[in-house]
């Protein structure tokens, strides 16, 4: 089994808030409040677990919540690596119409010492497991003296020489970093926003996405998967591009949706059996979910990079679905739709990335 595991340099306590109605500058009494550890390296792996991946979730919390990571939910999934302090708070308030209205608290500066003592906890985790994934996730902190974002450079190095892929989310200078350079990235995963930052323009409809996604891969990323929001993702490489966009049940809170598609793409890359576009009901139907039918309508050399378009799709879908940041358990009863030639002049939605 393909292990995967995750970094979150920038680890986090999220506070959810449930309220009926958000106004600003005016008085709100929260119905219901939760506290989880996360980070979107946390969130990955969560939703890796959940779908039965071997994972690690490699993350840089302060002391003062250590016992209560460990206590958590999560606890026999993270390498904690401790730095003094409080971790920092993500608060997310959620209205009774399910708008999330999310603040990131600042990310507080790394030492040297503690950034050395992470590359070495992933070591450990990369080298436990064979031709493995790093998923490297959410912001990157400050070293401390420098004014600059750690460097991953080491990263990569170590990523290289144990063999393993490795797929990125971030945004910000880090993301402009990894453009500027992007050798030894398998994955990137950026949403439409930061791809139009990327490549210095709008992107209107969903061939503009594709020729943005094109421009990345032609700088050498083999994969791009975009987040288009309510308007679904894409999984673009030099040659193809295959849309996925699955409907959520309910939209509970849309935190950490981005986490769990990102899993579900890797979980369709490397457990989840692929689609097979030659099977008749998939072919009327013209969709189909990568984990749907019996056994033997799937084929074992059938198309996988629909099926891991499809799978991050439902995954998303599932964890829009869910209150908390964390997903528990896999998708049940959401099927994703997909296309391997989506209408290029199709329009974006105004929500954009929302």
């Amino acid at each position: 089994m393909t292990g995967i595991v995750t970094l979150t340099a920038a680890g986090a306590i999220d506070a959810t808030y449930r309220v009926d109605a958000l106004r600003r500058g005016a008085f709100a009494r929260a119905e219901s409040y939760t506290r989880e550890v996360s980070g979107k390296g946390v969130n990955v792996s969560a939703a890796l677990a959940a779908g039965g991946a071997d994972t690690a979730a490699v993350v840089v919390l302060g002391t003062d919540d250590v016992r209560f990571a460990r206590a958590g939910s999560t606890a026999a999934l993270l390498r904690i690596v401790e730095v003094p302090g409080a971790t920092r708070v993500n608060t997310s308030i959620i209205d009774a119409e399910g708008a999330t209205t999310k603040v990131n608290a600042p990310t507080p500066p790394l030492s040297a010492d503690a950034w050395e003592a992470t590359i070495s906890a992933l070591r450990d985790e990369l080298a436990a497991r064979e031709k493995p994934w790093l998923v490297i996730s959410g912001s990157l902190p400050e070293l401390a003296g420098t004014a600059a974002p750690v460097e991953l450079a080491a990263v990569r190095v170590l990523a290289r020489e144990l063999g393993a892929r490795v797929a990125v989310d971030t945004s910000g200078a880090a993301l402009d970093a990894l453009l500027a350079d992007p050798s030894g990235i398998d994955l990137l995963t950026p949403n439409v926003d930061e791809l139009a930052a990327a490549v210095g323009r709008p992107l209107a409809s969903i061939g503009d996405v594709i020729a943005a996604a094109r421009e990345i891969v032609a700088r050498g990323v083999p994969t791009v998967l975009a987040s288009m929001g309510a308007d679904g993702l894409l999984a673009v490489t030099a040659e193809r591009a295959v849309f996925a966009r699955a409907q959520a049940p309910v939209i509970a809170n849309t935190a950490g949706a981005g986490d769990a598609a990102l899993a579900g793409f890797l979980l369709g890359l490397t457990l989840v059996p692929p689609v097979d576009a030659d099977r008749p009901d998939a072919a009327a139907a013209g969709a189909s979910a990568p984990n749907a039918g019996p056994p033997a309508a799937r084929r074992p050399d059938a198309d996988r990079l629909a099926a891991a378009a499809a799978s991050a799709a439902e995954w998303g879908a599932h964890a829009v679905a869910h209150a908390s940041t964390i997903v528990a358990g896999p998708p049940s009863g959401i099927r994703a739709e997909f296309d391997d030639a989506p209408d290029l002049l199709r329009a974006l939605s105004p929500e954009g990335d929302a």
